[in-house]
This record gives C-alpha cells, sequence and structure tokens, in this order.
C-alpha cells in the first residue's frame, strides 16, 4: 500500500545511535523500521516513542551479515508502505583489543565483523537500491573516525568501517544522480557502546581523556550523530559521497588537553 509519509529503514535502531536516529525521522513526519538482531525489549521501547511521535512503525528481527535477512528486511519495508525513501545502515559490531590482543583476532571474529559491518552494508545497499532509485533516495552510512583515521577499537573494526567508507564514496558515484550515498564517522559516542566493550570505568576513563584532547572538549550523543544522520537522509540535497567527520575535531591533530 503507497503511503504519502516517506519511509526509512534504519538498522540497528533497538538503541543508541540508531534508535535517536529512528525517533528524530518520526518526529519529521516519517515512518520508520526498526530493526534489531538481539534487543527486542528495547525496540519495542523505540518503537513506541516512535509511533508515540506520529508513526507507523514497522519492527523486524533481522542479522544484517546474512543476505537472506536484508532482503526480508527491504521486502517487509516496501510491503508495508509501498516505497522505500532513506536507508540508514547502522547496524555494527566490534570486539575491543590492542596489539596486546591480537592473538584473540582470529579469522572467525575478524569475518564476523566484516560481515556485519561492511557485508551486512553492502547487502543492505543492494536489496535496497531499485526502491530506492524509484522514489530518488537516499543512503546513510553509519561508519566511524576509526575507517577515516586508522584509530579504533581493534584492527577488525577499522578496516571494517575504512571498507565502508571506501564503499560510500564507490556507491556515490554509481548510484548518482537517482540515488545519494553519504556517511557519518563519529569519535567516541556516549551510548551503552563502550561500557560494553570495555565496562563501565573504562568508558568513563576512556571519555575523560576524549574529552581533555578534542578541541571541542565534548563527546558525541546519540542524538548529535542522529542529527547529522536525518539531514543527510532527508535533505542536503546536492550533498553525496561525503564522510562527515563527527569527532569534534580529533583529526585536526596536536594537544588540546585543558588545563
Amino acid at each position: 500500500m503507497k503511503n504519502d509519509r516517506p519511509a526509512a529503514l534504519v538498522t540497528g535502531s533497538a538503541t543508541g545511535v540508531g534508535a535517536a536516529t529512528a525517533l528524530l525521522l518520526a518526529q519529521r513526519g516519517w515512518n520508520v523500521v526498526v530493526n534489531y538482531s538481539r534487543s527486542e525489549q528495547e525496540a519495542k521501547e523505540t518503537a513506541a516513542a516512535c509511533s508515540a511521535a506520529g508513526a507507523d512503525v514497522l519492527v523486524q528481527q533481522a542479522d544484517v551479515s546474512q543476505d537472506a535477512d536484508c532482503r526480508r528486511l527491504v521486502d517487509e519495508t516496501v510491503a508495508r508502505w509501498g516505497r522505500l525513501d532513506a536507508l540508514v545502515n547502522n547496524a555494527g559490531t566490534s570486539v575491543f583489543g590492542d596489539e596486546a590482543k591480537w592473538d584473540a583476532l582470529d579469522a572467525q571474529v575478524f569475518q564476523r565483523i566484516l560481515g556485519v559491518n561492511a557485508v551486512g552494508t553492502f547487502q543492505m545497499v543492494r536489496a535496497a537500491v531499485p526502491h530506492l532509485r524509484a522514489a530518488r533516495g537516499s543512503i546513510v552510512n553509519v561508519s566511524s573516525v576509526a575507517g577515516a583515521l586508522g584509530i579504533g577499537s581493534s584492527i577488525p573494526y577499522i578496516a571494517s568501517k575504512g571498507a565502508i567508507n571506501s564503499m560510500t564514496l564507490h556507491l556515490a558515484r554509481s548510484l548518482a544522480p537517482e540515488i545519494r550515498v553519504n556517511a557519518v564517522c563519529p569519535g567516541y559516542i556516549t551510548s551503552r557502546w563502550f561500557a560494553r566493550g570495555i565496562g563501565e570505568a573504562g568508558a568513563e576513563k576512556a571519555l575523560q581523556a576524549y574529552e581533555n584532547t578534542v578541541p571541542l572538549g565534548r563527546a558525541s550523543t546519540p542524538e548529535d550523530v542522529a542529527e547529522a544522520i536525518v539531514w543527510l537522509a532527508a535533505g542536503a540535497r546536492t550533498v553525496t559521497g561525503e564522510l562527515v567527520l563527527l569527532d569534534s575535531g580529533t583529526h585536526l591533530g596536536g594537544d588540546w588537553r585543558r588545563r
């Protein structure tokens, strides 16, 4: 059934940046797909918030590393609303470890991270392109400063985000002029991502170090990142092929420590 409201599919949208993005789109007049792999209760809570904002919401469990799940996500979206106007590739995973923990990075770990972050992004794009082309829609890939600067939680994660950045540039060229393709590259985000990876104490220490070092003196909230995503998805009509660094100036380099 064709719907007058634009429709967005946001992967990994039960919590964090994905949830904030789905809610902001809902508040701005979009219908949204809330996708989760494990966090069913959080997905339902996010969906309820989006519904309260006036959106029609479709909640779907799917693992984007599985091509069949990606195709089903898109098919269910189009079956619900007869359209797909924006795809936000937010689903992601990582492990945390520096050189001292390289021995733990076996091929299975590496391939899982690449499978979700990079292959999953490609599979979602491939499934969505015919519908996005019909809508003259947009794709926003949620990457990371890791992919731009070679810093991050682990080498597999850095590699996967570098792959997303390269794909974003390629897709922006190959899908123009019908589809705009951009990426956001956040630095530290104040979500549960870091706390789950390195513990509450470790996350707090990392946050303090980050905010003492970056020029703007603050980390991004999920809402900060969502604002950039929604601008790229729903506005920014002449913007494509951009890797937007949301890193409070990390890429500027230098020691900006505050006394």
